[in-house]
């Protein structure tokens, strides 16, 4: 990051308009720390540029998009049919830009000797079919499953890769980000939860996951099995060279790359 940094200084984005030009941006939290380092390094080198980041969920950054609210919606998942029927009902044209890949690694306390889950073993956990730790290996302790909110794309890819559409435990603990999805589980031993690849440290352990831990290269490679790719949208192509343009492109450049990676994600190109 000292080198993004340094560059700042003397990296110009081609095409930014010298009259003062706002960029909103709403939508995912597991994208926001992306947007937000975006933001920061765009603004820094063009003061004429304001940037806002807000992160209200996936959902409603696509409600943002429709109603003419934010000009960049960020997704931790692909915009639904129903979502881009209303958008194109409303003359929106939401196009995709994926800037980053990311891995769901399954979160559990530091003390937990668990070292392995299978996305089957993963799913009964969450079913409340498997409801203590010893029943796979760990202490003789009732689990306690920590989940997004419904609203969430990060949800809605677990419910899509793990959960297979089947409903979760009624005694399930909701939380409304990534970041108190780790703090619940760094705080409480019998915890299982997941994330963003971008929000694992030491204050919680990653698991493997049919034997593949969630890493970088897993993800690239495909190997890691609870994986997704995390867009903005915005509404139609950008004009080439303008403000919007030139900040859902940074990811493109090696700049981007490095401040993905910095962030703990995995970036979609290599230099």
């Amino acid at each position: 990051m000292k080198r993004i940094i340094a560059l700042v200084a003397t990296t110009a984005l081609v095409g930014v308009a010298s009259a003062q030009t706002k960029i909103v941006i709403d939508g995912s939290t597991t994208v926001g720390p992306i947007a937000k380092a975006f933001a920061e390094y765009t603004m820094a080198a063009h003061p004429e540029v304001n940037i806002s980041v807000s992160e209200s969920g996936s959902g409603n950054g696509a409600k943002g998009l429709l109603n003419g609210t934010c000009d960049i919606a960020d997704m931790s998942r692909s915009m639904k049919d129903t979502e881009f029927k209303a958008c194109a009902d409303k003359g929106i044209q939401p196009v995709a830009h994926v800037v980053a890949l990311d891995g769901l690694p399954i979160l559990v306390h530091p003390s937990n000797p668990v070292k392995d889950l299978t996305v089957e073993q993963v799913r009964k956990i969450y079913l409340g079919e498997i409801t203590n730790w010893k029943e796979v290996g760990g202490p003789d302790q009732k689990i306690v499953t920590i989940s997004r909110d419904t609203s969430s794309g990060t949800y809605e890819t677990f419910e899509e890769k793990v959960m297979e559409k089947g409903k979760i435990r009624e005694d399930c603990e909701y939380v409304g980000s990534n970041g108190a999805i780790r703090s619940r589980v760094q705080t409480t031993p019998a915890a299982i939860g997941y994330a963003g690849l971008g929000f694992v440290d030491k204050t919680v352990k990653a698991l493997k996951v049919n034997g593949i831990s969630p890493s970088a290269e897993t993800v690239q490679s495909g190997q890691y099995p609870i994986a997704r790719p995390l867009f903005m949208y915005t509404n139609g192509y950008p004009a080439l060279g303008s403000p919007l343009y030139q900040f859902v492109t940074i990811h493109l450049s090696e700049d981007g790359q490095e401040m993905v990676e910095d962030i703990g994600f995995v970036p979609v190109t290599a230099y």
